[in-house]
């Protein structure tokens, strides 16, 4: 006796990257939750006129970022009054984009929901600057990862990744960019490995 929730992914930023699924569910939906880094081309193109648009957008916990107990109220709110709420995030939905808690309250409150995945901003910011992510002879494996905590990462973990033959690929990094150069060659990292840097 509610409404439902989609928890759709925008993709890593073109418009022309968001799913066929999304953009349907956009079409119709009565309420949409937007993160910050989804392209606002996307709301402008793709949502109903109608469309109760609200921005909910997170950045390490600055001013302006909207903390998740609030978002999970709005979910439960708009479900409540039988509306389709869509819930946008940018890239994937699973990837780095806090979904568990928005899944945990929503069965908590027996809030029917869809899951609608995306391009991530792993794999669109490398087909964009023609990085292949796994190629024969020089990786065989691909890790996604995120070094916004340094703490995050033991010891024993960054003499792994040092050594390891697999492309690493690092989310939320920006602000660590040069403790995270200086931990991978302390842990052995040949200097001379090739990095790409994409914001």
């Amino acid at each position: 006796e509610t409404g439902k929730v989609i928890i759709a992914a925008a993709g890593p930023g073109d418009p022309e990257l968001i799913t066929y699924k999304a953009v349907q569910f956009l079409a119709i939906a009565d309420v949409i939750l937007v993160d910050r880094l989804v392209n606002k081309e996307i709301i402008q193109r793709f949502a109903s006129k109608d469309a109760i648009v609200i921005e909910v957008g997170k950045q390490s916990g600055k001013n302006g970022s909207t903390p998740q107990q609030s978002i999970n109220e709005l979910l439960i709110r708009y479900a409540r009054e039988y509306k389709l709420v869509v819930r946008l995030k940018g890239g994937d939905v699973s990837l780095f984009s806090n979904i568990l808690d928005e899944l945990e309250t929503l069965t908590k409150n027996r809030i029917s929901y869809e899951i609608i995945p995306g391009v991530t901003a792993a794999l669109g910011a490398a087909a964009y600057a023609g990085i292949p992510l796994t190629a024969r002879g020089y990786s065989t494996g691909v890790r996604l990862l995120t070094f916004y905590k340094p703490e995050v990462v033991t010891d024993e973990e960054w003499n792994e990744l040092g050594k390891t033959t697999d492309t690493l690929v690092f989310y939320m990094s920006s602000q660590s960019l040069s403790q995270l150069a200086l931990r991978l060659s302390e842990a052995g990292m040949p200097a001379d490995k090739p990095v790409a840097i994409i914001e």
